[in-house]
Formats: C-alpha cells, sequence, structure tokens
C-alpha cells in the first residue's frame, strides 16, 4: 500500500511543477519518506523532485514503456515510501497526439488508481472557474479529489474563487499567491536543469516547500492520498536475464552537460552484470579505468559547446575508444565532428548545429542496422526533443559500409548504427525493452 496523489492541471503553465515539488519537500520536512513521478517523457523537472525528496525521480510514460509496466515500475520506485506524488504531463487528459487519452496524466492516474488534485491559475478567473472544474471532472473517469489555487490576487479573489468551486463539489486544498522566489530560470528546451544550477535549485525547491507548507492544506492532502486504494503490482525487477560474468565496466555520462538519463538505465545495467562508472565529459580528461562501454545520453552540449571542446584530452580519447558506445540526442552531438562550430569528439563524421525549428514527439522505430543495442528489425517506441540538426542525418548517408539506426513513418532514415556504435537522436526508456541494457554489456564483454 503506497499513499498516493497525482498533481494535474487543465495545461501546462499552471503551476504543476510548483505544488509537485513543494508538496515533495514540505512532506519530507515532515519526516515523511517521499517518492516522485513525472508522468511522460519529461526528464528536468524529475531533477528537481529527487533535489526534494532526496530519492531518484522517475518517470512513468505508458507510451514508451507500456501501459502494463506503469504500475510495477510505480512500485519499484515507490518502495519504502510513505506517499507518492506523480506529477501530470501538459493538460490532465493531453497525451500522445492523435491516441485519445494514451500517454495522458489521465490514463496515469487510472493505471494507478490514484486520486487527482489539479492545479489551476486562477489569475484572469472569477466564478467561471467552476465550469473549467466541473468539465475537467466530468469528462473522462479520474476521481478529481480538490484543487489548488495559483497566482490568486488577493482575499477577496479567493474567496470568490472557492465559493465557486463550492458550488459545484470540489474542495480547495490551497491558494497561492504570486512568489518569485520559487521561479526557476527557462531556456530553449524549458527550464534549466537542477544540476546545472544545484545551489539555486535547492534554493528554490526550499523556497516550494515554504509556500505549500504555508499555502497548502498538507493534513487534506495526505488525506487524500490515504484514500486511493491498496495495489496488487509486483514491482519491477531490472534483473531480465542472467548476468554477463565478469561484466565490463560501463562509463556513463553524467554533469552538468549530460543531465538526462532514466534512473532505471543504470540500473538495468548493474544489473545485467555492468560495473557502471559515472564521468562528466566538461572535466574528466580520461574514462574510468577499464571502460568497455560508454553511454552518453540527453542534455545540454549546445550550451556548453566550448567547455566540451576544450576537453581535449577526453575527445581524444573517445575518438580513439574501441569499445562500444551508445549515445542519443545530446550524446549524438557530442558524437560529431563540431557542434555549432565547436569541435566535438569526432567519432561521427557529421556536423551539429542549433536549429530555429523544435523537434518533439513519440515515434515508432524499426532498427535498420544490427548495434550494440538492438538487431536490425527491433522495434521500438521512443521519444524527440531538440532544437539542433545533424548533417548527414544518417549513416546511409555516408558510405555504403555505414548504417542508419532508426526508421520511422514520415521521415528519412537516422542516426548512425555499426556493430560498435549506436548514435542516434531518439531517447529509449530501456525499462520498456529491457534487453537493450543486456545486449550492451553483452557486447562491451565480447
Amino acid at each position: 500500500m503506497v499513499n498516493r496523489i497525482v498533481i494535474a492541471a487543465p495545461a501546462s503553465g499552471h503551476g504543476k511543477t510548483t505544488v509537485a515539488t513543494g508538496l515533495l519537500a514540505a512532506f519530507a520536512r515532515r519526516g515523511l519518506r517521499v517518492a516522485p513521478f513525472k508522468v511522460g517523457p519529461d526528464y528536468i523537472d524529475p531533477g528537481y523532485h529527487a533535489l526534494a525528496a532526496g530519492r531518484p525521480g522517475r518517470n512513468l510514460d505508458p507510451v514508451m514503456v507500456g501501459e502494463d509496466l506503469v504500475g510495477p515500475l510505480f512500485a519499484h520506485g515507490s518502495r519504502g515510501a510513505d506517499l507518492a506524488v506523480v506529477e501530470g504531463v501538459m493538460g490532465l487528459y493531453d497525451g500522445r497526439t492523435g491516441a485519445g487519452e494514451q500517454g495522458s496524466t489521465a490514463q496515469v492516474a487510472g493505471l494507478l488508481d490514484a486520486p487527482v488534485i489539479m492545479v489551476v491559475d486562477a489569475a484572469a478567473q472569477g466564478r467561471s472557474i467552476a465550469a473549467l472544474v466541473h468539465g475537467f471532472r466530468s469528462f473522462g473517469a479520474v476521481r478529481l479529489a480538490g484543487v489548488i489555487l495559483n497566482r490568486v490576487g488577493s482575499d477577496r479573489h479567493e474567496r470568490i474563487l472557492r465559493d465557486a468551486c463550492e458550488e459545484v463539489g470540489t474542495p480547495v486544498l490551497g491558494a497561492l499567491r504570486r512568489a518569485d522566489a520559487v521561479a526557476a530560470p527557462s531556456r530553449h528546451l524549458g527550464l534549466v536543469p537542477a544540476a546545472e544550477r544545484r545551489a539555486e535549485a535547492l534554493a528554490s525547491v526550499d523556497a516550494m516547500a515554504e509556500l505549500i507548507a504555508a499555502s497548502v492544506d498538507l493534513d487534506a492532502v495526505a488525506a487524500v492520498a490515504r484514500s486511493a486504494a491498496a495495489l496488487s503490482f509486483e514491482a519491477w525487477d531490472p534483473a531480465v536475464a542472467e548476468p554477463i560474468e565478469n561484466g565490463p565496466v560501463v562509463a556513463v555520462a553524467g554533469g552538468p552537460a549530460f543531465t538526462f538519463s532514466y534512473a532505471e538505465t543504470t540500473e538495468l545495467l548493474s544489473a545485467a552484470g555492468a560495473t557502471v562508472l559515472p564521468f562528466d565529459p566538461l572535466h574528466d580528461e580520461r574514462l574510468p579505468a577499464g571502460t568497455r562501454a560508454i553511454v552518453v545520453g540527453g542534455g545540454f552540449p549546445e550550451v556548453y559547446a566550448s567547455a566540451l571542446s576544450a576537453n581535449e584530452p577526453l575527445r581524444d580519447a573517445v575518438r580513439k575508444f574501441d569499445g562500444v558506445i551508445a549515445a542519443e540526442c545530446a550524446g549524438l552531438l557530442w558524437l560529431c565532428e563540431s557542434l555549432d562550430g565547436a569541435p566535438m569528439c569526432g567519432v561521427l563524421a557529421a556536423d551539429a548545429a542549433m536549429s530555429p525549428s523544435l523537434t518533439l514527439g513519440y515515434r515508432d522505430a524499426v532498427a535498420l542496422s544490427d548495434s550494440p543495442l538492438a538487431p536490425a528489425g527491433t522495434r521500438v517506441t521512443g521519444h524527440e526533443f531538440h532544437r539542433t540538426t545533424v548533417h548527414p542525418r544518417s549513416g546511409l548517408l555516408l558510405s555504403p559500409a555505414a548504417g542508419a539506426a532508426w526508421a520511422w513513418r514520415g521521415a528519412d532514415p537516422e542516426g548512425f548504427a555499426t556493430p560498435r556504435l549506436h548514435a542516434s537522436y531518439l531517447h529509449l526508456h530501456w525499462a520498456g525493452r529491457p534487453g537493450l541494457a543486456h545486449n550492451l554489456v553483452s557486447a562491451a564483454a565480447r
């Protein structure tokens, strides 16, 4: 039994992250063990959740991993917790484009049988908030247990809003006024990751905790969480096969430039028999001793291009590396010859550059070439999210001997794949395809 709530909103920008992070931190200050989750593929919010909760922020994405794994991953991530807080994505009923509620906060709330608390930006609303709340409550099958009002202008404004919500039988659990101290800076892909501004992020999390403790009825929120029924999911287990004997060292990139990796990735690698060691491409001049595989996830190398370029000893070591490499999105850029003109590792005969256009969305992809992650023909669902381009787009355009990583409907083949390399824009949640980690460790051991 895990007490749990889902924090939702009518749309993006209503204050879900502030409320979810503040609740995690406020309950942690009360001595509760809190488990943080984020619906969808977002990798920035979980960084703030982790600071608030003192344990990894995890993603629940039924599109990436399949709806059958949402419950087991929740049970795994909330093991030993007193309370789980699940922050939603976009609007309550927004999910994968053209797929109904698939991937939405509403779907995840249903899969977890969790009560929903909706955060509403009420800055320009009065009694009409009753129609909005009533509409969201009656549209689907979620259990809307209460509302937290955000950006309330005055005591009188708050009274109008509370009276309106009472008309439709929805309790108001809190009311937040404007609070600049909790603001987190944004840039081209959303909030600046917590790992890039740790001291400031900790201060923001503290401010969120104080704001929520002063503005929200925490006892009422806890009662809502306790109203969730017992679950019968068996916790997800990263051990999907016998571990590789004498498993190799797998170096996983981290630091400010590479802030995104699902928590389950390293758990899967360790369960497959690897010794997982972190390294920071900004500051470490060599790979960890004995490295036989490199894993480079997402992040913002475009922000740190000059510093990454200045680390010539590491770039040279990666260019000459004779083990296996798996890179996605930010990692792909780092492996190119250049990024916005700054020299990178030169593993790939390609150049990367910033783009004015945002590329965003889920992709149902098939592997076109054998790689350390998967044999040709493997089918996955991943996610793209970037404002950069790579030229050429795939290994197919380099030479007949080179290969492309993926193909999906409506686009040319993408990425680079050889028997010892996989580099692509596509983000994957390896829990949805746990064999990927085992394949990588096995290839590294060979």
